[in-house]
């Protein structure tokens, strides 16, 4: 496995590789929440969409298979059987790509932004 052991990668590396990532795999709507000191779950969460199921997975399969071979970063992911919504836990950021549907319905921008701010359109 080549890149950094993940106890050298930091969040941001991860961040910024996840940034690229979904930006060369034609990703939409790429939003950005920075929860250091907000929570313990993690430093970053990307929020991104889908045009169909199937690239939805793509995507998520895609960047899993990237950060493993670029930074050396194991990550978790569930949704993949119906491709509406994909989470991808890398441990210090964790990404959601979704169907713009069911993005719009789950609102994870409104419930982590705080009142008054809006997302940082990351791309």
């Amino acid at each position: 496995m080549s890149g950094l052991p993940h106890s050298k990668v930091t969040s941001e590396q991860i961040l910024a590789t996840v940034l690229k990532i979904l930006d060369d795999n034609k990703a939409e709507d790429v939003v950005q929440i920075d929860l250091r000191g907000k929570t313990s779950v993690c430093d970053h969460m990307v929020i991104c969409s889908g045009r169909s199921s199937r690239q939805v997975v793509s995507i998520a399969d895609k960047l899993a298979e990237d950060l493993k071979h670029e930074l050396g970063v194991l990550s978790k992911s569930e949704g993949q059987e119906t491709g509406d919504w994909v989470l991808i836990d890398t441990g210090d950021v964790v990404v959601h790509v979704f169907r713009p549907e069911v993005r719009e319905f789950y609102q994870l921008e409104k419930m982590w932004m705080p009142i008054g701010k809006t997302a940082t359109n990351a791309v």
